[in-house]
């Protein structure tokens, strides 16, 4: 009698020997055939989560390398304040909105928002409509370094998908859209 099939086995195969093992595929690792396609999205985004950031001290052109979390917080602010702007609001960003919006806790914000006025990337000042709240806004050189930073990213980017040909690039920009849509 044959054992019912679950969810968690592979499917049956007809012919087990026209399967080539895992380990066969050059693009697939033994390692990377029983990771989910989440799991392998996420491995990527681990990996290319600093493209295009400096590990300190300063960079090839003289500017102050940035941290991932303060580059990260900088080009949020730079687009929290651009949204803010075209809805009327050009006051600032609150720390606790760009914590939100980062997903971290307002102490982290606080801490990213400290380095970064220190660097002189960005003011506070009080909030007109609640004097208990502060607000960040870009200074002219943070403007300045959003746009360096920006370039980077692209750079890095630019040679982290240079492994694809055209057609796969435009097919994962296809699929990663596809996936931001359906959220």
């Amino acid at each position: 009698m044959p054992q019912p099939h679950s969810p968690l086995d592979p499917p049956p195969v007809s012919d087990p020997a026209s399967v080539d093992p895992p380990s066969s595929d050059p693009v697939l690792s033994a390692d990377h055939a029983a990771l989910s396609e989440v799991d392998l999205l996420m491995r990527v985004a681990r990996r290319w989560r600093h493209l295009g950031s400096d590990s300190g001290g300063e960079s090839a052109d003289g500017d102050r390398a940035l941290s991932p979390h303060q580059a990260r917080a900088l080009l949020a602010l730079a687009r929290m304040e651009r949204r803010a702007a075209e809805c009327g609001h050009p006051h600032g960003i609150r720390v606790s909105h760009l914590a939100a919006h980062l997903g971290i806790a307002p102490r982290s914000a606080t801490e990213v928002a400290d380095a970064l006025e220190e660097l002189g990337l960005v003011e506070r000042a009080p909030d007109p409509t609640d004097r208990r709240a502060v607000l960040l806004t870009l200074t002219g050189e943070g403007r300045h370094t959003v746009g360096v930073v920006r370039d980077r990213r692209r750079a890095a980017a630019e040679e982290a998908l240079a492994a694809l040909a055209e057609p796969d690039r435009a097919e994962l920009r296809r699929l990663l859209l596809l996936l931001l849509d359906n959220d």
